[in-house]
């Protein structure tokens, strides 16, 4: 490939997806590939100076302009630091959420213009879009059900953060708006179920993206 491929993985809290990334790096890894893991937002050192303050519970509140801005911000240095170098360097980038996650989120979950975070969208990515999306498809009962069972778990972190702790009726949002990305774009945005088990959603991954890499 004389450009990189760019696949971004994306779904309500508690999906899989993260898990269903690495997934696929190890069998793009089995294959040979050169790839690369990033987040959003994150990704960068930036990045992740902006997830620290949208994401951690804190005392302090963020209002939902910010909200949307910051993110924004975020993917417009990941992409110019990060997304682009390495497509341009031919290699395989695979994002934990991506562009789409402003529209589910901002845009459904919390109800701003879907064509001012279009046009938003548009300027942070500069008009990148990916190769191909995963939306890991979940009831949100049952996404919230699993953040909650991982805080649990040892090692589970500090807990949900801001976004997950957001009531359901927003998390049942962020899904429909997931679903009405994939159904404008079936080409590009392909609807993963994701409520079996790990390695069953994987070989649907794999089939799904073993097309990019023939």
């Amino acid at each position: 490939m004389t450009r990189g491929r760019f696949i971004t993985f994306e779904g309500i809290d508690g999906c899989g997806k993260t898990t269903q990334l690495e997934l696929l790096g190890d069998y793009l890894t089995g294959l040979g590939l050169l790839w690369l893991a990033t987040l959003e937002p994150g990704g960068t050192a930036l990045g992740q100076k902006i997830r620290a303050a949208l994401l951690e519970v804190s005392g302090h509140r963020v209002g939902p302009l910010a909200e949307l801005l910051l993110f924004s911000a975020a993917r417009a240095q990941h992409v110019e630091e990060l997304i682009r170098p390495a497509l341009a360097a031919g290699r395989i980038v695979l994002s934990d959420r991506f562009a789409d996650a402003t529209t589910a989120y901002q845009g459904y979950g919390r109800g701003f213009d879907l064509e001012l975070i279009t046009d938003l969208n548009r300027l942070a990515t500069g008009g990148l879009k990916p190769d191909l999306t995963l939306v890991f498809d979940l009831e949100a009962e049952a996404g919230l059900a699993r953040v909650a069972q991982r805080a649990r778990e040892p090692g589970g972190g500090l807990g949900p953060d801001r976004l997950d702790r957001e009531p359901l009726t927003f998390h049942q949002r962020v899904r429909q708006g997931y679903r009405a990305i994939a159904a404008a774009e079936p080409t590009r945005v392909r609807l993963i179920p994701a409520a079996g088990p790990a390695e069953e959603i994987h070989q649907l991954v794999v089939e799904t993206v073993r097309g990019l890499f023939a």
